[in-house]
């Protein structure tokens, strides 16, 4: 896990023309999206479309990734974040938990950024596995250079999952996702980029990475 301190980050959103600033407080975040070997670890299965142990592992839809950050807390006996209920699709987080969870999607584009301002933190070729170099199919994750605080593939190989709800209003519980994947063009792969999907969606290009709350170095990377 790698810390990321707190910031503040503007967010940005193509279709309203919205922007708003969030603070963001310190958190630890994996230094990439879970591998297809953790993933099974943890769970006992590897639902992704290519095989691999180092492979990000996609195929997983958002609750997928809610269940495996509670079955990981419990393996390393930390509190879970979520409280689901059965029956209704309903997720609480507990922020006081010290768990794992998703990070929310401020705190991924502050941890993508890391201190920069452009579109990228670094140029697209050295940094992401997009449609460009990517062959068309995914890769091992850290095979691409990191952002200044060790994050690496916050752009391109697979896209990630977060926390928050993209806009209640116009599309109920999607959940947002950043980063772009291996098959997206340049204009994907950008810190600022979103994008939306139900909760229940999985595809070959979506993964996910972990965070905790608090500044802290984990077992899970």
């Amino acid at each position: 896990m790698i810390t990321v301190p707190a910031g503040r980050v503007t967010l940005s959103d193509r279709r309203t023309q919205r922007s708003w600033a969030v603070e963001v407080a310190s958190c630890a975040l994996a230094a990439h999206p879970v591998t297809q070997a953790l993933y099974e670890q943890v769970t006992g299965l590897r639902p992704a479309a290519a095989d691999g142990e180092r492979l990000p592992v996609e195929n997983v839809s958002w609750w997928d990734a809610v269940g495996f950050c509670n079955a990981v807390s419990e393996r390393e006996g930390l509190k879970p974040a979520y409280r689901l209920s059965s029956g209704d699709d309903h997720v609480d987080w507990d922020a006081s938990a010290d768990g794992y969870r998703l990070p929310t999607e401020a705190e991924w584009e502050h941890a993508c950024r890391a201190g920069t301002t452009g579109p990228r933190y670094g140029p697209l070729d050295d940094i992401a596995w997009y449609r460009g170099n990517s062959d068309e199919r995914i890769h091992e994750v850290g095979g691409r250079r990191p952002n200044v605080w060790g994050l690496h593939d916050t752009l391109g190989n697979v896209w990630e999952w977060c926390w928050d709800v993209y806009d209640a209003e116009v599309y109920g519980s999607y959940r947002v996702l950043r980063g772009g994947g291996w098959f997206d063009e340049h204009w994907s792969c950008r810190a600022s980029v979103r994008r939306r999907s139900h909760p229940t969606f999985r595809v070959d290009d979506v993964g996910f990475r972990v965070a905790r709350s608090g500044q802290r170095r984990d077992p899970v990377s």
